[in-house]
């Protein structure tokens, strides 16, 4: 067995030493800073060669959404903490439900502060941690694994397939496992770490990136956004609720009172805010005009 895996690390370029820093261990902290830097700026242009894949990926996801369905990503060691940090983010940036956008790690919770890496060896447990979150065929899973060869993905994804459930694998070696597996593959290779084998470097990078497109520009496609600003953000502490009004007066060009007073009158809710302010239309008529146009406001806007 030990051969065999040693055998399958030895084709992934995420395992490959990096000719570009073979004198690593003899660099000061200068060097250090720039080598890291000049490999990092790799990423972007490795992702760019993704995106029609991202935006397939995009389409299906926001389909999903507007069918009731929700977005579950799942993975192991950082893969599987980035997309807990990706789906933790969602509720106050975008004011959704908690268990619209979930993040899955093998090892269960105690894995995002404590490496357990021994959980991810298991197909079976990728596939019992779907059951036990009731996935469905409306439902879409993002498989996110560097290698590409993670067992505990290669479970869950198997497993979401047989039910019909849309399936996205994000990776950072060509051709694996996992993207043999989804409908839809995503693999920007960023080519070998600095620090060989340390995926959480340019490939943990890299899935942070593209995990920032797919429910960014998701949740934009389902209006949650007016122009560039977030206009469903949730007022949960005193930042956010100065953002809020700052956010309404860069929409509406009023003054912070101005702006102040319409959230108030819309209970907080900085669209109908907006639209109020626009209009002048009372916070329930913003409302049912808002639903009229599932809760789009510059198509709301366009139809005044």
């Amino acid at each position: 067995m030990a051969k065999k895996l040693i055998d399958s690390l030895s084709t992934l370029t995420t395992e490959d030493r990096n000719p570009e820093s073979m004198n690593l261990d003899t660099l000061g902290s200068l060097q250090l800073a720039t080598l890291i830097n000049q490999q990092d700026k790799l990423v972007p242009l490795a992702i760019e060669k993704e995106l029609p894949q991202i935006a397939r990926a995009i389409d299906v996801i926001t389909a999903a959404f507007q069918n009731n369905g929700r977005l579950l990503y799942i993975g192991a060691g950082t893969s599987g903490r980035l997309g807990i940090l990706d789906a933790s983010e969602c509720p106050p940036t975008f004011g959704v439900n908690v268990n619209m956008v979930t993040g899955i790690i093998s090892g269960g919770v105690e894995a995002v502060f404590r490496s357990i890496e021994s959980a991810e060896d298991s197909a079976e447990n990728g596939k019992q941690d779907l059951i036990n979150h009731c996935l469905c065929k409306k439902d879409v899973v993002v498989g996110i694994a560097a290698s590409g060869r993670t067992p505990y993905v290669i479970g869950a994804l198997t497993y979401a397939r047989s039910i019909g459930a849309r399936s996205i694998a994000l990776s950072c070696n060509a051709r694996s496992e996992i993207a043999r597996l989804a409908d839809i593959a995503i693999s920007p290779v960023v080519g070998p770490e600095v620090l060989t084998g340390s995926t959480r470097m340019k490939s943990g990078t890299a899935q942070k990136l593209v995990l920032n497109m797919l429910s960014t520009a998701s949740m934009v496609k389902l209006g949650k956004c007016y122009q560039n600003l977030m206009i469903d953000v949730q007022t949960s502490n005193e930042k956010l609720s100065a953002r809020a009004v700052r956010i309404v007066m860069q929409a509406t060009g009023c003054r912070d009172d101005e702006a102040a007073d319409a959230l108030y009158h819309s209970g907080y809710d900085v669209k109908t805010a907006i639209l109020m302010q626009l209009t002048g239309l009372p916070s329930a008529d913003a409302r049912a005009m808002l639903a009229d146009n599932n809760g789009h406001l510059s198509a709301t806007i366009s139809r005044i």
